[in-house]
């Protein structure tokens, strides 16, 4: 009982510390010309925006954190950094077949094709930054667990 408590404590959190870094990333890039355009393309609030980045960003972050931490040894390599990184891969193909086709390609738009790389590309920066600093994080809180 004591361990997983321990556990949802360390994943609450690396999910928010992912979250974050996910965030700050979509801050970023918001505030390129390229980013203005698709927001303006897409009818998209800038301040929405932020705050769907830092829901959603806690919600992957706490599903790669979830994961990471269950199956950590199941996943090849022995880094903690690139288990990380090979589960926001795998979140990244998930947001991408379920968010950003349906979002692009359902609802008729002028160059859909267009603003779905765009959309992903951010997604390809966001999300990988995320891994990084969980699993950075993750080294980290166990460094000190040891010690």
């Amino acid at each position: 009982m004591i361990q997983s408590k321990v556990i949802w404590k360390n994943v609450l959190v690396l999910a928010v510390a992912g979250g974050l870094a996910f965030w700050l990333a979509n801050f970023a890039i918001s505030r390129t010309p390229i980013a203005a355009e698709y927001r303006a393309a897409l009818s998209i609030s800038y301040y929405s925006m932020l705050l769907e980045a830092l829901i959603g960003g806690l919600i992957i972050g706490f599903c790669v954190s979830y994961f990471l931490l269950r199956f950590f040894d199941k996943l090849p390599t022995k880094n903690p950094v690139l288990k990380s990184l090979i589960l926001s891969f795998i979140a990244l193909c998930v947001v991408t077949i379920l968010i950003e086709v349906p979002a692009k390609f359902i609802t008729p738009t002028k160059d859909a094709l267009h603003y779905f790389l765009i959309g992903t590309m951010f997604n390809v920066i966001r999300i990988p930054a995320l891994g990084i600093v969980i699993g950075y994080l993750y080294r980290w809180l166990n460094r000190s667990e040891r010690k």
